[in-house]
C-alpha cells in the first residue's frame, strides 16, 4: 500500500511538471503564432503598397525622382541597404535630383500595366524579402484558382503541391480580405514550409489578379522561440531528474527494504547473539528428517546441550562476558558437529540433530569429542573461564517416533547427566522414563505436603568448646510421606528447586524453627537456619525473617541465619544490603561450608559475618593430614583476627574435638554430641538435654581432666597427648583459602568413609542445607 501511494505520488508529480511544460508550449505556439502572422501580414501590405505604387505610373504622371524615392524607402523597409544607398548617390541619371534643385523633368508617357507587373516582380526577386510563386489572372467576378489564368514564376510541380494552400488564400480574398497569408505549421508550432502571401492586383475595387509569394519567415520571433524551446529543454530535464530521481529513491528504498526482509527472515529462522538456527527450524528439520527417516527405514540421534552454571558465569563476569561465552561455545560446537544442524533453543541450551544413519558408537564418539574439545577454557577480557557442557543423548532406532518423544528422551538424558557431575554425556535408557515419572510424582506430593504439613523440623546441638556446654541448635527438614516415610532432604529439595517451591518451603522452615525455638524452656538458646541461594531473594528474604520474628515472638538476638558462600556473586552489592538489613535487626549471619566454595576472603572485608562454619570435609581429616590442618588453622586464625565466632561441623570422635580445641575454634556440631532429634515434646527435649549432659562429662573423663587444654598447646607431651599439633601457619589476610587448598593439594588427602561419602554427595548436600537437610 506505501509503495501504491508513492508510486502515485510520483505520477501526479509528472503529470503537474507535463502540464507546466505544456502549458508553456501552448502558450510558445499561441504568440509564435500570432508574431508570424503579424509579421507576414505586414508585409504583405508593404507589398501591396509597392504594387499600387508601380500600378499608378499607369494612370498618371509620377515624378522620377520621387518613385525611385519611393522605392528607395521600400528598399530600406526590406532591408535592400546597398542598393538603396546606390540610387541615393546618383547612380541612375533619371533618379537623381540635384543638390540645387533643379526643375523636374518631364513627365513619362503611361507604361504598360503588364510591363510595370513584370517589373515590379523582377524587383521583388531581386531581393531577400520574398520570392514569387506564380502570378493569376481572375475572369471578371471569379476570385478562384480554378478560373485563373496562372503565370508560374517556380517548378509546375511544386506549384502543384502549393494549389490547396493558393486554393486557401484565393478564398480569403474573394471573403474581402486586402490581402492574404497562410503561415502552416504543426501541433509543437513548428512551421512545415514556407509562408505564402497573396497581394491582390486591383483595378479600382475590383481583384484582377493576385501575385503569390514565399515569404521567409525563418528569424521572425527566432529569440522568443529559442528562449521557450531553453525553457522547455530544462524542463523536460527537470521531469527526468524527477523521474530518475524517484527511481532512485524508490530503488533505495526498495534495497533496505530487501535487506530489512532478509534480515527479518534470518532472525525468524535463526538466533541473533550465535547466528545459529533457532527452534522453529530445529523442529522443522527434525520432523522433515524422522519423515526420512521413516522412508527409508535409517536412524538418527538428537542431542541436547546445556551450559554449566552459565547464570554463574553472568552474575560473575557479566552479561557482555555471557553473551561472548555462549559465541565460543556455539563455535565450539559447530566445528565439532561439522554439517550436523547446531541449533540454539533457549539462553543456555543448544540442540544438534544428526540426520545421518550412524550407529551409537559414532553419536557416542561426536558427543567425546565435544566433551573433549571444552577441556580449554575460554579467555575473555583477559580471564580464563572453563567450559562445562552436560549432554543428553537420544537414537531413534524406530522411525516411528515423534519429534516429541524423541526430544524428551534427550531431555531426560541430560537431566541425569546434569546430576552425574555435569560436564559428561549420558545415553537415553528407558528407566528414566519410570525415574521422571517418581520425580514428578515427589513434585505433586510437595505440593500437597505445604497444604497439610507433613515436615518437620529435627535440631542438631551445637557446643562450645571451651566448656562443652550447649549453646543452641540448627534446624533441619525433613519429610514424612504418608505412604513412602521418610524421605531424604537430598531426594526432595532439587525437585522443589525445579518446581519452584524451594521458596514456600524456606519460608516454613523458618517460622516453624521460630516458634518451636520460642518455647524452649532455656532462652538462651539459638537457634540456626539455613537459606539457599534459590531461596534468597533480595527484598523479600529480609521481610520473611522479621514476619517470623514477629509472629513467633522469637529475640533476634536468638535466631542465626545461614548463607553460602555462592550467595554472595551473584549481585553481591543487593546480598550484602539484605545481609546488613537482617543484622540490623539483632540476627545473626553465619557463611555456611566455608572453604569449600568461592572463598574469597573480599566477602569477609565487605559484610562483617558473626560466624565462619567449617566444612565438614575439612573436620574428617583433620589431624590426618597436614594440608587440612594447615587450612583449619588458617580459617581459625582468620576467625581471631575479625573477631568471628568458628564453628565446625560433622565432628564425630573425641581426637577430633581436642584438635579442633587446641586449634581455637570456638563451636563444634556432630553425631558425637548428638543427632538431629525432634524437640518439640518437651519431655523429649529433656530427655536430650540429659542425654547430652551425659555426654559432656564422659568427654571430660575421656581428657583425663576437668577441661580440655586451651590453644596452643604449650609441652609437646601434651599435643601427643590429644593427637597432633595444628602447625602455626603465618597466613596472608589478602589470600583465598580455596587458593590455599589447591596450593597444599588437599584432594590427594586421605579422606575417612565417612567423609568420601559426604565428598560424593557433594551437590546434593549443597541444596540440602537450603533448609537444614544434613
Amino acid at each position: 500500500m506505501r509503495n501504491l501511494k508513492t508510486l502515485l505520488g510520483i505520477f501526479v508529480g509528472v503529470l503537474i511538471v507535463a502540464g507546466f511544460a505544456g502549458t508553456i508550449q501552448a502558450t510558445n505556439v499561441f504568440f509564435s503564432k500570432a508574431i508570424y502572422t503579424r509579421d507576414a501580414q505586414e508585409t504583405a501590405r508593404r507589398l501591396d503598397r509597392d504594387l499600387n505604387h508601380h500600378l499608378l505610373r499607369d494612370g498618371k504622371l509620377a515624378d522620377v525622382h520621387a518613385a525611385f524615392a519611393d522605392e528607395s524607402l521600400r528598399r530600406s523597409i526590406d532591408s535592400v541597404d546597398t542598393q538603396g544607398e546606390s540610387e541615393r548617390e546618383g547612380t541612375g541619371d533619371a533618379r537623381t535630383v540635384d543638390a540645387a534643385g533643379p526643375a523636374l523633368p518631364a513627365a513619362n508617357p503611361r507604361v504598360n500595366r503588364e510591363t510595370s507587373l513584370a517589373e515590379f516582380l523582377e524587383e521583388i526577386d531581386s531581393t531577400d524579402l520574398a520570392t514569387t510563386v506564380a502570378m493569376l489572372h481572375f475572369a471578371p467576378g471569379a476570385v478562384s484558382l480554378s478560373e485563373a489564368s496562372v503565370l508560374p514564376r517556380i517548378d509546375p510541380q511544386a506549384l502543384e503541391q502549393l494549389a490547396p494552400r493558393i486554393e486557401n488564400l484565393m478564398r480569403s480574398l474573394a471573403a474581402g480580405q486586402q490581402r492574404a497569408v497562410d503561415i502552416p505549421s504543426t501541433l509543437f508550432g513548428k512551421r512545415s514550409g514556407a509562408t505564402l502571401l497573396a497581394v491582390p492586383i486591383r483595378d479600382g475595387d475590383t481583384v484582377e489578379g493576385a501575385i503569390i509569394l514565399f515569404y521567409d519567415q525563418a528569424t521572425t520571433g527566432l529569440f522568443l522561440t529559442e528562449v521557450v524551446q531553453i525553457g522547455i529543454a530544462i524542463l523536460i530535464a527537470m521531469i527526468f531528474v524527477a523521474v530518475g530521481l524517484a527511481a532512485l529513491f524508490m530503488w533505495m528504498r526498495f534495497r533496505d527494504r530487501l535487506k530489512a526482509s532478509k534480515t527479518i527472515q534470518f532472525l525468524a529462522h535463526h538466533d541473533a547473539l550465535t547466528g545459529l538456527p533457532n527452534r522453529t527450524v530445529f523442529s522443522t528439520k527434525l520432523n522433515e528428517a524422522l519423515r526420512l527417516a521413516s522412508a527409508k527405514a535409517g536412524n538418527l540421534a538428537v542431542m541436547l546441550i546445556d551450559v554449566d552454571k552459565f547464570k554463574a558465569i553472568n552474575d560473575t563476569h557479566g552479561h557482555a562476558a555471557g553473551d561472548l561465552f555462549l559465541q565460543v561455545i556455539a563455535d565450539r560446537l559447530s566445528n565439532v558437529f561439522g554439517n550436523h544442524l547446531v541449533a540454539r533453543l533457549s539462553g543456555d541450551e543448544f540442540a544438534v540433530l544428526i540426520a545421518r544413519d550412524l550407529d551409537r558408537k559414532a553419536v557416542t564418539q561426536l558427543a567425546s569429542s565435544m566433551i573433549a574439545a571444552t577441556r580449554i577454557p575460554t579467555r575473555i577480557d583477559g580471564k580464563d573461564i572453563p567450559i562445562s557442557l552436560s549432554i543428553g543423548v537420544a537414537q531413534a532406532s524406530e522411525a516411528a517416533w515423534r519429534a516429541s518423544r524423541l526430544l524428551h528422551c534427550a531431555d531426560l538424558a541430560l537431566y541425569r547427566a546434569k546430576h552425574s557431575g555435569r560436564s559428561t554425556y549420558i545415553w537415553y535408557t528407558p528407566d528414566m522414563d519410570a525415574e521422571a515419572q517418581k520425580r514428578k510424582a515427589l513434585e505433586g506430593d510437595l505440593r500437597k505436603a505445604l497444604a497439610q504439613d507433613e515436615f518437620r523440623l529435627l535440631y542438631q546441638p551445637q557446643f562450645s568448646l571451651r566448656d562443652l556446654k550447649l549453646t543452641g541448635y540448627e534446624a533441619l527438614l525433613r519429610w514424612e510421606h504418608p505412604e513412602r516415610g521418610t524421605i531424604s532432604p537430598t531426594v526432595f529439595i532439587p525437585i522443589a528447586e525445579d518446581a519452584g517451591l524451594i521458596e514456600e518451603i524456606g519460608a516454613w522452615v523458618l517460622l516453624h524453627a521460630c516458634r518451636e525455638a520460642s518455647r524452649w524452656r532455656d532462652t538462651s538458646l539459638t537457634v540456626a537456619v539455613n537459606i539457599s541461594p534459590a531461596q534468597f531473594s533480595p527484598g523479600r528474604t529480609e521481610e520473611r525473617v522479621a514476619h517470623a520474628l514477629k509472629v513467633s515472638g522469637l529475640a533476634p538476638e536468638r535466631l542465626e541465619v545461614e548463607i553460602t558462600e555462592s550467595l554472595l556473586i551473584s549481585d553481591t552489592n543487593a546480598v550484602v544490603k539484605t545481609l546488613t538489613q537482617i543484622r540490623q535487626m539483632g540476627v545473626s549471619v553465619a557463611m555456611d561450608d566455608f572453604g569449600t566454595g568461592y572463598s574469597s576472603l573480599s566477602y569477609l572485608s565487605r559484610f562483617p559475618f558473626d560466624t565462619i562454619k567449617i566444612d565438614r570435609s575439612f573436620v574428617a581429616t583433620v589431624g590426618k593430614n597436614p594440608t587440612t590442618d594447615a587450612i583449619i588453622a588458617s580459617i581459625v586464625g582468620l576467625g581471631r583476627s575479625l573477631e568471628v565466632t568458628i564453628t565446625a561441623e560433622g565432628v564425630e570422635d573425641e581426637l577430633q574435638v581436642a584438635l579442633l580445641r587446641a586449634a581455637g575454634c570456638d563451636k563444634v556440631q556432630g553425631f558425637l554430641f548428638g543427632k538431629p532429634m525432634d524437640l518439640t515434646d518437651q519431655s523429649a527435649s529433656d530427655t536430650v538435654a540429659l542425654a547430652q549432659q551425659t555426654r559432656r562429662e564422659k568427654l571430660l573423663l575421656a581428657a583425663g581432666e576437668p577441661e580440655l587444654p586451651q590453644l596452643p598447646l604449650a609441652m609437646p607431651e601434651q599435643a601427643e597427648a590429644y593427637g597432633p599439633r595444628l602447625p602455626n601457619i603465618d597466613i596472608d589476610i589478602d589470600a583465598d583459602i580455596d587458593t590455599l587448598a589447591m596450593d597444599l593439594d588437599i584432594d590427594d588427602a586421605p579422606m575417612s568413609a565417612d567423609a568420601e561419602d559426604a565428598s560424593n554427595t557433594a551437590p546434593a548436600h549443597d541444596r540440602a542445607r537450603a533448609v537444614g537437610a544434613v
